[in-house]
């Protein structure tokens, strides 16, 4: 989950639709920058975080009983990782790339944490390798896709975490495909990227959230239980160049 505190509670964004968000904005990508596999693309964007949903042990709370952000666990389970990798290998190599590009970019810092985390980073690197030959793509094609895979996952994070900078002031987001530097401004609840990567000159995205107004929760069933009741309220943003 992603947690925003609010006024009144908490703000909270499944993670997969946090991932459905990214792939929304991708959507919207320059065409030329577009990898030749695109629509697979956009499905690995779409499935990225597909598997963050599970409620069947505990983990959901911090020790105070508000709902946990996913940034906070202290050491995050390859559990998720390696279903949504296994997942999106049925879809297609280039969909597979792409999700195993990404856990590496996401636990390669955590390698020396324990020999489980260095099998499965030693795994995704020999997956890739194999992939890349399998498909016919070079090392520099997989790259620019994938920045472009995580510019949109950092773009999409950026908005549901409310980290939109105020007063006009710019943000990097994170490089393009080619290298390039991207800012994000808002102003006027409009929200500009400078360079402008997008096809068109407008377009709006938007994503799901729950408004919670109970503070704490005593175990994760009372909290799936009011995630589950309460109303879906839709979030949107305005791009334009």
């Amino acid at each position: 989950m992603i947690v925003n505190p609010t006024q009144n509670g908490w703000e909270v964004i499944y993670q997969p639709a946090h991932a459905l968000l990214a792939a929304k904005i991708a959507a919207h990508w320059r065409a030329d920058q577009r990898p030749q596999r695109w629509l697979e693309t956009l499905v690995s964007l779409a499935q990225h975080d597909d598997e963050s949903g599970d409620w069947s042990g505990n983990g959901h709370l911090s020790e105070v009983g508000a709902p946990l952000d996913f940034s906070l666990r202290e050491r995050p389970s390859l559990d998720q990782p390696e279903l949504v990798t296994d997942e999106l290998q049925s879809k297609g190599q280039w969909a597979a790339l792409m999700i195993s590009m990404h856990m590496s970019f996401l636990y390669e810092h955590l390698r020396d944490e324990s020999r489980e985390y260095a099998a499965f980073l030693d795994q995704q690197l020999d997956h890739q390798k194999a992939w890349r030959s399998a498909l016919k793509v070079s090392k520099k094609e997989a790259d620019e896709a994938y920045a472009l895979f995580q510019w949109c996952d950092r773009m999409s994070l950026i908005l549901c975490r409310r980290e939109l900078p105020d007063a006009e002031r710019a943000l990097e987001v994170s490089p393009g495909p080619d290298g390039t530097r991207y800012d994000v401004v808002y102003k006027d609840e409009v929200v500009t990227v400078q360079p402008w990567p997008f096809e068109e000159s407008h377009f709006t995205v938007s994503v799901e959230s729950i408004q919670l107004e109970q503070l704490r929760f005593k175990d994760d069933p009372e909290l799936l239980k009011a995630l589950r009741q309460t109303p879906v309220t839709e979030l949107s943003w305005a791009f334009k160049k």
